[in-house]
């Protein structure tokens, strides 16, 4: 689950045929297996079952029309585009109609190697897997192996950047700064939050009122399995990130004899209880955690940094930094917020520590230029200022709509004044960009009961102990529900999305289960990667 800046705070492959009979026959059952509650919930979970197979059976005939990408997708001329229709409801296949952005680069083996696509989703919900061929271009030395077995694919789930995009408020309204202070001082203070998290429902409803109902997480997964057919493969091979791993997870649930090979890194808890109200209290309290294995390690280098000797010391200083951006945006535009978004960043990845805190360093020493750059959004992008809206926009309404949200502003009040006491570097800046779900206009559904199905394959799960956006116990969770899965722990590290750093005991696991089905016989824990040095 990836955090963006928010309206108030930071929250922040070859084609072939398809036999409808025998792959798609499964698929109307698989589904409507697994629903749950009224007759009427039942009966539409069917639909959708019939929908999903009927719109594979379309797209398998369809197939997908490559062709070079248009020069603003930014996207190098080795890299194919092209289009896959699917319903916008499913329990309504022959209605209204969407089309989902897919590109493609071919496997660099030989025909022999070649064991078919592998689909990617980055996270989010509402990043794009358009980059994700990329890979292949730049010749990653981890995925070298694996891109002359697999043709790498990329997609943008539905209401994502070109996938009929959805959006909530005027992206340049979106990136005006700064924002005001997550972190609430008096009751007034909330209030002004709560009335910004409600208008935001409301733009949502009013700019993408017909998409909403439809923007769920089930839905994003019977995308997956049109895409599949229309690629002409009988199987999905799949890499989730974040998100992406509860995509892969919902997958694996409704279209279990439909997996290949499947990759989850950094998992999001799949169960019920916790999507999503609970997950986002839950990364609150992990994110502090790694906050402050970035500040240990920033005492450690204080020879470089001058920011402290101990954790401690660092955090005096990031909170007289914060104080002097709460009383004064920095540059004009860099408040708490925006800080809080940007350092947000060290406890994500520790790919960023070193340019994070040599900012810092250097605005204590009296240079605060580099730090107010960096933290700043910019105003002139047009472009990137309706990707991050639209982001935004996404990641709100697939956790709204997935999901029945509490309603009461008191138990939010509380759960949150609760967390923030030892947690508040991410928690009330991670309440107000949920708040939205509180007040949503539109239908919120009962997730799905994640659980291993009939076919499902073993599962490969990694994950980082420390990681803060989706905690080491949803690994655990989803290991448990997808038996036969094997679980990879990188110990003591906390870097978000694993499978591309440079740790040979993780790397060369994934590489081999990715090109041999290959899994160790039990669990495994791997020491760390690396940590960066100044």
């Amino acid at each position: 689950m990836r955090r963006t800046t928010a309206f108030g705070a930071a929250g922040t492959l070859i084609t072939g045929s398809l036999i409808a009979g025998a792959i798609l026959a499964p698929v109307a059952n698989a589904d409507a297996r697994r629903s749950g509650g009224s007759a009427d919930a039942r009966q539409r979970t069917s639909a959708e079952a019939r929908g999903v197979a009927l719109a594979a059976q379309r797209a398998a005939k369809a197939g997908i029309d490559w062709q070079a990408c248009p020069a603003d997708w930014g996207l190098d001329k080795a890299i194919k585009c092209g289009w896959v229709t699917v319903p916008l409801d499913y329990a309504k296949p022959n209605g209204k109609k969407i089309k989902l952005a897919v590109d493609r680069i071919g496997s660099t083996g030989t025909k022999k190697e070649r064991q078919g696509a592998l689909l990617y989703n980055p996270g989010g919900p509402g990043a794009s897997g358009l980059r994700f061929p990329n890979r292949v271009v730049t010749k990653a030395p981890l995925w070298e192996k694996t891109a002359k077995a697999y043709d790498f694919v990329g997609f943008e789930p539905r209401g994502v950047g070109h996938s009929a995009p959805i959006s909530c408020v005027d992206p340049q309204e979106f990136v005006k700064a700064p924002k005001l202070d997550p972190v609430p001082d008096s009751e007034a203070d909330k209030r002004a939050q709560r009335k910004l998290a409600a208008e935001y429902a409301d733009g949502c409803a009013e700019r993408s009122g017909e998409m909403l109902p439809h923007m769920t997480t089930p839905n994003t997964a019977r995308d997956l399995d049109v895409i599949r057919a229309a690629l002409g493969e009988k199987k999905l091979n799949f890499l989730g990130v974040s998100y992406g791993t509860y995509l892969g997870a919902v997958y694996g649930t409704l279209f279990p004899s439909h997996v290949r090979r499947m990759v989850v890194d950094s998992v999001v808890n799949p169960s019920k209880e916790k999507i999503w109200y609970e997950a986002n209290l839950d990364q609150d309290v992990a994110f502090e955690i790694r906050l402050k294995d970035w500040m240990k390690w920033v005492a450690k280098y204080d020879a470089t940094f001058h920011l402290g000797d101990t954790a401690d010391k660092v955090a005096k200083n990031w909170d007289k930094l914060r104080a002097a951006a709460k009383k004064e945006p920095l540059g004009g535009v860099v408040g708490p917020a925006e800080l809080i978004a940007y350092f947000q960043s060290a406890p994500y990845y520790d790919s960023a520590w070193v340019g994070i805190a040599t900012n810092f360093s250097k605005y204590v020493a009296g240079d605060a230029k580099p730090l107010i750059e960096a933290a700043s959004p910019d105003l002139s992008d047009t472009a990137g200022n309706i990707a991050s809206e639209n982001g935004n926009a996404v990641y709100t309404a697939v956790e709204c709509a997935d999901a029945k949200w509490p309603t009461s502003w008191k138990k939010w009040d509380r759960d949150n004044t609760r967390i923030h006491r030892d947690n508040p570097f991410m928690t009330w800046s991670n309440a107000w960009m949920n708040l939205p779900c509180a007040t949503w206009k539109s239908k919120q559904h009962e997730p799905v009961e994640v659980k291993t199905g009939k076919g499902l394959p073993p599962v490969l799960i990694a994950q980082a102990t420390r990681d803060a956006a989706t905690p080491y116990e949803g690994a655990v969770e989803l290991h448990k529900r997808f038996k036969g899965s094997r679980l990879i722990t990188e110990k003591d590290a906390g870097s978000h999305g694993i499978t591309n750093l440079v740790n040979p005991c993780l790397n060369d696991r994934v590489e081999a289960y990715l090109l041999t089905g290959k899994l160790d016989s039990k669990d495994v824990t791997c020491a760390p990667h690396a940590t960066p040095k100044p």
